[in-house]
């Protein structure tokens, strides 16, 4: 029997932001779990799908509600390489993600610990538990990496 890696779904989630690099997007991969077990996974395809909401958060958030048949993923966790923007923490907070678990901050664009921090505000309809810097060394070092090749430096 061969050995079999099990990995971590932050692991999964810097694989899917592996994949994603290697079809030329930006390296973002995300994984949602429930009870335990991967119910979906992805990775960024704006430029593939030629879609601006085609953020590896937004296609795993959308394939765990469709997998559970549900709007709602109460009990739910999401495990991302990036902090969320604006629009993907706002989607996790519509999904009622349970816990969100990110690895590298992102101070420009970010929206959970840096810019709006909109699970601060008084209007948010649900904060999920945050935990940040999982993996954070790997998963900027895959963002770096990416753009340093993009910029031929």
């Amino acid at each position: 029997m061969p050995d079999t890696e099990i990995l971590s779904p932050m692991q999964m989630a810097l694989a899917e932001a592996r994949a994603a690099a290697d079809r030329g997007e930006v390296p973002v991969g995300a994984v949602v779990v429930r009870a335990g077990r991967v119910i979906a996974s992805a990775g960024n395809r704006t430029r593939e799908l030629n879609d601006p909401t085609a953020h590896a958060e937004m296609l795993a958030v959308r394939a765990a509600c469709e997998r559970v048949g549900d709007e709602r993923l109460t009990g739910c966790d999401l495990h991302v390489t990036l902090e969320p923007c604006p629009m993907c923490a706002g989607a996790i907070s519509f999904a009622r993600i349970r816990r969100l678990y990110f690895g590298a901050a992102d101070p420009k664009g970010g929206a959970v610990e840096n810019g709006v921090r909109l699970y601060a505000s008084p209007t948010c309809h649900h904060a999920p538990e945050v935990y940040g810097g999982m993996a954070e060394g790997e998963a900027a070092a895959l963002l770096r990496n990416f753009f340093r090749e993009r910029r031929g430096v």
